[in-house]
Parts: C-alpha cells; structure tokens; sequence
C-alpha cells in the first residue's frame, strides 16, 4: 500500500516538473527514482532471505525435539530421504554424469543427492543452501573434504564461468518468484560449461496430480507459510530462449521416467521397479 502511493505521488511529480523545468531536470527525477526502486528491491530481498534463514532455522529447532538428528534433518527436506535422493543421483546418470564430473547442487538441503554422490562422484560437488545447519550436517554426513558447501549469497553462483558439468536445482525454483528464477538460471548458464546440463524440479497447473498442492497452499492461512510456485511450460521455453539455453527434455512429475538401477523404496512403503518419478515435473537444459 506504501508502495503504490508513493508510485501515484511520483506520477503526480512528473507532471508537475514538466509544467515547470526541462528536459535535465525530468531525467534527474528519473534517476533519482530508478536507484530508490534498486534500493526498494535489495531491501525486498534481504528481508526475504532473513525470513526465510530464520522460518528454516526454526522449523530445525522444532524438528531436533521430536527427533534424532537423522529423521529431523530427513523430515526437515520433506521426507524419504534416501528415495528421493536415489531418483535425483539416477535423473544425473540418465543424463551422462560421468565420475569426474563437476557437479553443483542448488538447494542441495541436508544432502539427499550429495550422500548418494560421495561414493560414485570423483570430480567436484558444491553444495549451496540458505541455511546453514543443512550445510554443516550435510558436510559431516557425507565427510568429504574435497567438496565445497557455502550459504547461497542471494541468486548467483559464485563459480568460475563454463565450469560445471551439472547445475541441479532440485526442490528451489518451487519456492522462488519467477523473476528469482530467472536470474538463477541466467547465473546458471554462465556456470554451466558448453554441452553441460542445467537440471531442475518444477510445480505446474498441467497436471491434476500436482493440484493438490496449490490447494494446500491457498489454503494454509499462517501468514509465515513458505511459497509454492508454479511454472508453466511456456515460461521455460521463453527463459530458455532468453538465455541461449537448448531444451533437452521436460518430463511430467506424475509419469515414470526415470531408469533406475536397483529399486527405490518410499518412506510410505511403495516402491518403484525399472522406472520411476519424483512427483514434480523435471527439466532438462543445455548450453550448446
């Protein structure tokens, strides 16, 4: 509400100041009113990202007095920790990873795809999150000293251009607004070297089985509750289009799709033979 009246005021100014200066003093205004925007947007996403350390760190404590560390840290990213973690590791074998790949795991949460990684994985992994009680446990679990885990400093990847073989965004872009996305994707394909694979989950109104959660979430009134976004196909040929990327492929969350080299059992009991799926949709970039 702030906001939208200090818009209207700002209209009423412009024209005001072309009644009465020229052309200089209207584009002062303009940059003045450019950079108070900037300002607006940094103070925006530092807000956002304290309240999410501090919703996260919360949920953890919460977590810890209900459970060993184990469970707390598996419940904490959702559950069916090793199951997810397996679909994730066999989605990079699908596409190519190679042992000495490098591998980059936004999001990477208490470790479902890096503890699947540490015995296969001789190349580098670097793991991100925003919190950093994830980070220090998902270090420890997988007690690999050669990997490199580091709070997310807002919507970049802080490593050498067309230096990863693999981007993972498992589980993130579900939580971010879209422009969010889109920067993390434009980072992303900086990163990601020449023939590389951006790999990421996604919520989409397309398919009924992911209807459930949109409702879920309209219906969760605690001003608190973490965002769930959707993403259409046509924003992700765009993006892609935008930055340079190649859409290998875009499977439903709903279909099996996934090769699996042994079977993959869900906390709830089901398990899945040959094939299998996360529940979100996944989708495949590449940097030609």
């Amino acid at each position: 509400m702030k906001k939208t009246k200090h818009f209207m005021n700002c209209i009423k100014h412009i024209w005001a100041l072309r009644q009465k200066h020229n052309e200089m003093k209207l584009h002062q205004f303009f940059w003045s009113y450019a950079k108070r925007m900037c300002e607006y947007q940094q103070e925006y996403c530092e807000i956002k990202e304290d309240y999410f350390i501090r919703s996260y760190t919360r949920h953890i404590e919460d977590l810890r007095q209900k459970h060993d560390e184990d469970t707390a840290m598996a419940l904490f990213v959702g559950g069916s920790f090793e199951a997810v973690g397996l679909l994730e590791y066999f989605i990079l074998l699908q596409n190519g990873l190679d042992r000495e790949h490098t591998v980059i795991d936004v999001g990477c949460g208490s470790g479902r795809l890096a503890f699947q990684l540490k015995e296969y994985l001789e190349g580098s992994y670097i793991g991100i999150d925003v919190v950093p009680e994830v980070l220090q446990y998902t270090q420890k679990r997988c007690n690999r000293s050669d990997w490199k885990f580091y709070k997310a400093p807002g919507l970049t990847i802080p490593e050498p251009d067309n230096s990863a073989d693999f981007i993972c965004f498992f589980s993130v872009f579900t939580h971010l607004l879209y422009e969010e996305t889109f920067k993390y994707l434009e980072d992303a394909s900086r990163v990601v070297k020449p023939n590389g694979k951006i790999i990421f989950s996604f919520l989409e109104f397309l398919l009924p089985a992911h209807w459930h959660v949109f409702k879920t979430y309209i219906a969760d009134a605690r001003p608190d509750k973490v965002l769930f976004q959707f993403i259409s196909r046509d924003a992700i040929l765009a993006w892609a289009d935008h930055l340079g990327l190649s859409v290998v492929d875009i499977f439903d969350g709903d279909k099996p799709h996934i090769k699996l080299n042994q079977m993959v059992r869900w906390d709830n009991g089901s398990e899945m033979i040959d094939k299998g799926n996360l529940g979100q949709s996944v989708c495949i970039l590449t940097k030609p």
